[in-house]
């Protein structure tokens, strides 16, 4: 079997937790802050797990992390 290539660009997005599970942080954080109210803004800091229904198509694009 040829080696897998790790999609670079998930690769910088994503993280795995010691029990396996992917995390990923979210959107919208970036800019315009000013319309968002100081709750919404300190739940978009912390970081997701990623959801069922994506964690196998994350999962391939970072098969060595």
């Amino acid at each position: 079997m040829p080696k897998l290539k790790t999609h670079s660009g998930a690769a910088k997005r994503f993280r795995k937790t010691g029990t396996g599970k992917i995390k990923r942080h979210q959107t919208k954080t970036r800019h315009i802050l000013t319309s968002k109210a100081p709750k919404t803004k300190r739940k978009l800091g912390k970081a997701l797990i990623v959801s069922d229904g994506d964690h196998a198509k994350v999962a391939r694009m970072i098969p060595y992390a």
